[in-house]
């Protein structure tokens, strides 16, 4: 396959999205459903003494209620153990929102009147809410250490220090958690919002004592997900699947998004304690890191990750990372968008920010300054970097060279603050072995089927790029199937791995497709395209099936694919490392009284190796500075520390940034193949693109007003 630039493909799926007509989970018709409702836990910790459903079984079209009798036992689960299967309904409550039953009804309407009239006892216990709260339990994990950081400091020429804060924050998607299930001749199928349907199908299976080969799951688009649809601990999947299972009915279930935020995964509430030093000439060679998060009783989301980005982003040969869990009785936090490079990287990027200035260098030249091309935690080469190309494209097209040096002298006419901040982030480059299966039919039709899921980040999108530039097909019936685990086997489609598992395949399936019809015409010269090449030699169809794994990787990771299991590579591979790079150049501006703070432009420049879909990678980059402008200057969760619960639990009072927030984006690419990650030469980008930029945002404010603010949101009561 030639390397030269992929053609900017418009979305495969974008004509059915604005029609209306790409079905979601929740828009699966069934027949003779029933609908059903979770009665979540008015309580943080206890225990359920009694439920009571006679009021709730009066209500008309009620058919069953479903309580912590109808379940399996859960089986026992340890704090840093292997993944548990999601629990289903029992009376002991781990935290607010907690379903304790679930009612099953005719109608959605009867549903919601059901479970509003379940009433449920408790013996209460005491309870730790947040962070600070009485009754929390630190936990220390493993440090990141390398070189020497204590004899760093005591010969470090220039220091800095600070404790940077993000807040707690949950995922959003426009579609809500959903699930249909259907039990029929003796198998379990479910239709679900998931980015693992074989992790979904898995745990479902274990939490219902089934054997896995017994469940399908299906799940061709999702209306966003971001990590909170990761398939490993949503409740309502297996309590919906025992309903249809007991009740010989198909069961679907759309969660109200004030349930969804109890119920599902966040981004934790996070500390971070970073000190840097530099020597005469400005190289930073030593760094302490310490981080903590907010974490449930027997949650699993790793705090050591939060150093994964920070000690690769600059040659640093002295670094010492500390981290820690918090445990309190709220649900399980989980992987949301850059999930540790992005608290991580705000600070961090911060205080390389207030380097620079103790310094008295450009924050551009300082970072530039201090490149690297080997891996300081592993003394492996990077298989491809190019962050300082980053660096000089993005000054370039945001006319860096013109920024005052000195914070609080840029401002208009009427008093507005003009500020410009810069920051990079970097994000681990992993892969996933998968396999595939390429049919190309006489009558035009050409199916492929491939691990994948579809959030709209545009893997088909991507997928179809390679195809249509590697083979003549007709694009009009081209089927992309993938997310269905009667499909093909599926992984997990996160940690911006989706592409780097479904494109090194596709690249393989094109040249044996290619392969394959050379040998069927065995010399014959055949005009047309490939299905009437077929159609000539009356071959109704060619199939072949393919399979890659990631460097490093063997035989053992496609078994661990077929059974669902988890199988990613990297990003630090037996002979090399691979990371994603960004940079972020920011414009703020800030009002004189109200002191309301706007972003009219951001250039943000990627590098993530060779760049498949042009449109959907450059789409991929605006969606993540966008949501690094809400989590900058507008998200954060509000907890209840008397309840246990959320109070902006709503989009009404869970703010988010809208149209009006959002001036010129301007994205570009290095676009440059790594000769090492994979045969196609990308690179992960899809989280890294958010990396970093809240930093670049809380920069520019300082560059703005003088002001260094160090905690996240940034509102209007802090530059007062």
């Amino acid at each position: 396959m030639s390397i030269a630039p992929f053609p900017d493909l418009a979305r495969v799926d974008a004509r059915d999205k604005v029609r209306g007509a790409t079905e979601y989970p929740g828009d699966v018709q069934v027949p003779d459903p029933l609908y059903a409702m979770t009665v979540p836990a008015r309580i943080a910790k206890g225990k359920v003494t009694a439920i009571d459903t006679e009021a709730a079984l009066r209500v008309a079209g009620v058919v069953r209620i479903l309580t912590p009798e109808d379940f399996p036992a859960p089986p026992p689960v340890t704090p840093n153990g292997p993944p548990p299967p999601p629990r289903t309904l029992e009376r002991q409550i781990a935290y607010r929102g907690q379903p304790v039953a679930l009612v099953v009804a005719e109608t959605l309407e009867a549903a919601i009147e059901g479970a509003e009239a379940v009433r449920t006892h408790y013996s209460v216990e005491d309870f730790a809410a947040v962070i600070d709260s009485e009754g929390r339990k630190r936990e220390a994990a493993e440090d990141i250490v390398f070189g020497d950081a204590q004899s760093g400091f005591a010969r470090a020429e220039t220091t800095v220090e600070g404790i940077y804060v993000s807040p707690t924050q949950h995922h959003n998607p426009i579609e809500l958690l959903a699930t249909t299930a259907i039990w029929a001749n003796g198998r379990l199928t479910i239709h679900e919002c998931t980015q693992s349907s074989a992790g979904t199908r898995g745990m479902t299976a274990r939490a219902l004592g089934l054997d896995p080969k017994l469940v399908d799951v299906k799940s061709a688009y999702l209306g966003g997900g971001f990590g909170q649809k990761g398939g490993l601990g949503q409740r309502q999947t297996a309590l919906v699947a025992q309903a249809a299972m007991l009740l010989g009915r198909p069961v679907k279930i759309v969660m109200p998004r004030g349930q969804v935020f109890h119920l599902a995964t966040y981004r934790p509430h996070s500390r971070h304690h970073v000190r840097l030093g530099a020597d005469a000439q400005g190289k930073i060679f030593v760094a302490q890191y310490d981080a903590e998060q907010e974490q449930s009783r027997l949650g699993i989301f790793p705090c050591e990750d939060y150093h994964e980005a920070t000690c690769r982003m600059y040659g640093i040969p002295n670094y010492r990372g500390t981290s820690a869990d918090i445990r309190i009785d709220r649900q399980a936090p989980g992987w949301m968008r850059a999930p540790h490079p992005h608290p991580a990287c705000f600070a961090f990027e911060s205080a390389v920010d207030e380097l620079a200035i103790k310094l008295g260098r450009d924050p551009v030249e300082l970072r530039l300054a201090n490149d690297t091309r080997v891996d300081p935690r592993t003394g492996h080469p990077f298989s491809s970097r190019f962050l300082n190309e980053c660096l000089l494209e993005g000054a370039r097209r945001f006319g860096w060279s013109k920024r005052s040096p000195r914070p609080g002298l840029t401002t208009e006419p009427d008093g507005t603050q003009i500020g410009w901040g810069v920051a990079c982030g970097a994000y681990p480059s992993s892969m996933v072995p998968a396999i595939a299966t390429l049919r190309i039919g006489a009558d035009g039709s050409t199916r492929y089927a491939v691990s994948g899921h579809e959030m709209g980040q545009g893997i088909r999108t991507a997928i179809a790029n390679v195809l249509l530039e590697g083979l003549e097909i007709d694009p009009a019936r081209l089927e992309i199937a993938i997310g269905d685990t009667t499909a093909a086997p599926q992984h997990m489609t996160a940690g911006s791995w989706g592409t780097a598992g479904a494109i090194p395949a596709t690249i393989k399936a094109v040249a044996r497709m290619r392969t394959a019809v050379t040998e069927l015409l065995t010399g014959r010269k055949v005009h047309g395209n490939l299905h009437q090449v077929l159609a000539t030699v009356r071959r109704p169809y060619l199939e072949i099936e393919v399979s890659e794994v990631g460097p490093g990787q063997d035989a053992e990771a496609l078994q661990s694919l077929k059974i669902g299991a988890y199988a990613v590579a990297g990003p630090e591979y037996p002979t090399f490392t691979t990371m994603s790079y960004i940079a972020h150049f920011v414009e703020v501006r800030i009002e004189p009284t109200t002191r309301r703070i706007r972003v009219p432009r951001v250039v943000s420049i990627a590098d993530c190796g060779r760049v498949i879909s042009p449109r959907t990678a450059a789409s991929q980059v605006r969606g993540g500075v966008v949501w690094a402008i809400s989590a900058a200057l507008r998200e954060a969760t509000e907890i209840d520390p008397r309840y246990g619960g959320y109070l902006n639990n709503d989009l009404a009072d869970y703010v988010v940034a809208v149209n009006a927030d959002i001036g010129e984006i301007d994205v570009g690419f290095i676009d440059q193949p790594d000769p090492l990650a994979n045969i196609a030469g990308l690179k992960g980008l899809g989280e890294v693109a958010m990396v970093g930029a809240s930093a670049a945002i809380a920069n520019a404010v300082f560059h703005a007003t003088g002001r260094r603010i160090r905690s996240l949101p940034i509102r209007l009561e802090n530059l007062l």
